[in-house]
């Protein structure tokens, strides 16, 4: 399929406006994602309708805790993606160079109704970044609220403006890997730039009606320090707000970075205290078992709201997004709030 976000640069030459890259492409050259070809002097997106696999998980997994809660969600991802995390849990997904990883075709419309016919609540766009897909996202998008789904993206935010607004538009919920607070860990180890992504949250947060979730995974040594997450989480609380979720997520040893250890229960929880003191309201632990950390707690009278054991409900107490016991807001897509103009659905419940 001719893709979007290009432009020529003559001579059988373009460049790729996608993402902060700007890949220049020769005749025959892939961009860094491996995903966008230059194809006879036009850009080609080359996994449309072409995934690398599909499941229906929780919608906890992704994670989104305060979308659609116990709720399951038809998960699908292509290939590739347009950064190079040592670290990506994903990687023969993320690093692959052979289309045949999205051998299974999947038109937008057959995605849309296998998700229904599976009972999920919505349709999440995840494994790789769809941010290096975002044609094939909005298509199935489309399709997808027509049914009444939700549209969830997982993505580490690496987008360029035009596109992103594009992309974001077809969405009802974000998580956004916020892997670092520092330029360095993200040149080094990510191979990309943080202010774009840092740019992404804020233009979701300030500019769109998605609702949107944080994740950082915590890699001992590398992205750990105290001062860095109390940086990070001042910076969530100043720039987006308290009512803003942030994950902190347990690494184990995977793709180029095996030999550092996985991340403590007692590092998790450190985190997430220093999430809480810098005023976040809503601070959760993932990938350990850690029942505090994986609660939701009224923002208001402090009552356990949500309890969590893995990825399956032991408590759901949130009524029309307020706490039953003194009525405090609760910020989140629930799907007994009443519908927004919109989306037949769940509505955004903002922070009061």
């Amino acid at each position: 399929m001719i893709a979007r976000y290009w432009h020529s640069l003559g001579e059988g030459r373009l460049q790729c406006d996608l993402c902060p890259r700007g890949c220049r492409l020769r005749p025959g050259q892939r961009g860094f994602c491996f995903v966008r070809q230059n194809v006879d002097g036009c850009l080609e997106l080359t996994t449309y309708g072409r995934s690398s696999g599909f499941a229906v998980d929780p919608v906890e997994k992704k994670p989104l805790y305060h979308v659609a809660p116990g709720a399951g969600v038809f998960s699908f991802g292509t290939a590739g993606c347009n950064l190079a995390c040592r670290f990506c849990q994903n990687w023969e997904i993320s690093t692959a160079r052979s289309l045949d990883v999205a051998g299974d075709h999947a038109a937008p419309a057959a995605i849309a109704v296998a998700a229904q016919r599976a009972g999920c609540r919505g349709v999440a766009y995840t494994y790789n970044d769809p941010a290096i897909f975002p044609e094939y996202a909005i298509d199935v998008a489309q399709e997808a609220r027509g049914r009444g789904l939700l549209n969830i993206a997982v993505s580490a935010g690496y987008i360029n403006p035009a596109p992103r607004a594009d992309f974001f538009a077809a969405m009802d919920a974000a998580n956004i890997d916020l892997k670092s607070f520092r330029e360095d860990f993200y040149a080094r180890i990510v191979g990309g730039h943080l202010a774009a992504v840092l740019d992404t949250l804020r233009y979701l947060v300030h500019e769109t009606d998605v609702w949107v979730e944080i994740t950082t995974l915590l890699i001992p040594g590398h992205n750990d320090s105290e001062a860095e997450l109390a940086e990070l989480a001042g910076w969530i609380a100043a720039e987006l707000g308290t009512h803003v979720p942030w994950h902190v997520t347990a690494f184990h040893p995977d793709n180029r970075m095996r030999d550092v250890p996985p991340t403590p229960l007692a590092d998790l929880r450190r985190a997430r205290q220093t999430g809480l003191a810098a005023g976040l309201r809503f601070v959760y632990t993932g990938n350990a078992v850690d029942p505090d950390g994986s609660t939701t707690w009224c923002p208001g009278c402090r009552a356990p709201l949500i309890e969590r054991r893995g990825y399956r409900l032991a408590r759901q107490d949130v009524a029309a997004g307020a706490c039953p016991h003194c009525e405090a807001r609760v910020p989140g897509l629930w799907d007994d709030s009443p519908p927004r103009s919109r989306l037949a659905g769940p509505r955004w419940v903002p922070w009061r």
